[in-house]
């Protein structure tokens, strides 16, 4: 029988240095509460995952297990340290992932994730073998060169953004970071990780709301959506 649970990895490692602070941006408030207690929630919500692994700084581990307590997080089953690199840090959430049929790779950042989506983006993986939610492009799109020199304009209705979770099936996923380890290369999208061993992803419609939070920006925008559900 196919194993199909699924174990989440939340890649919350990162700095906050394109918001301008020293602290992991996850523990930026959103409605009064850290964004990564939204994150958390949602995982822990969502009936297709069976556990999560955290992946984070070592000096966050303690503010990070206060956080998962209050919010009432049964799946976290252990908090991680990150690695040098993205790749390194999701690297290492799934060594610790144990006999897990599927991984859900997610950022930290993203705390408007919902539930739903992330049910319907594993149910896809479980049928392509791996699966991203995404939204098409609302925007024109431009290619240019080092100088800001327009070189073309792709056409709109084949561009997708792609968003996480990004879910693989383990072995899978297992054998595009072997390859990886073995020619050297970095990747920051698992995504690419994966096409770069010969595998296909599928495009699973995600929501325009699941923002990452990156700038200043994104707070208020963030926290506008977040009003208008039901917490």
């Amino acid at each position: 029988m196919e194993n199909r649970t699924c174990c989440a990895i939340l890649v919350a490692a990162g700095s906050s240095s394109r918001m301008g602070g020293t602290r992991s941006k996850q523990f930026l408030p959103l409605l009064g509460k850290p964004a990564i207690a939204y994150t958390l929630r949602a995982f822990e919500r969502a009936s297709s995952v069976s556990e999560i692994i955290l992946v984070a700084r070592p000096e966050d581990f303690e503010e990070l297990r206060a956080i998962a307590g209050r919010e009432g997080i049964c799946k976290l089953r252990k908090i991680v340290p990150g690695g040098k690199s993205r790749q390194e840090s999701v690297f290492n959430g799934v060594e610790q992932a144990g006999d897990a049929g599927y991984f859900a790779i997610h950022d930290g950042a993203r705390p408007l994730i919902l539930p739903e989506d992330i049910d319907r983006v594993i149910d896809d993986a479980v049928k392509f073998g791996a699966s991203t939610l995404a939204v098409p492009v609302k925007d024109t799109i431009k290619i240019a060169d080092g100088n800001g020199m327009v070189l073309s304009t792709p056409d709109r209705s084949s561009l997708w953004a792609v968003q996480t979770p990004q879910v693989f099936e383990a072995g899978l996923y297992r054998r595009a970071v072997q390859l990886a380890r073995e020619q050297g290369r970095e990747y920051t999208d698992d995504c690419q990780l994966v096409e770069a061993a010969g595998n296909c992803v599928h495009l699973c419609m995600g929501s325009y709301s699941n923002l990452k939070l990156t700038t200043r920006e994104d707070l208020p925008a963030a926290e506008a959506f977040l009003k208008g559900r039901d917490l």
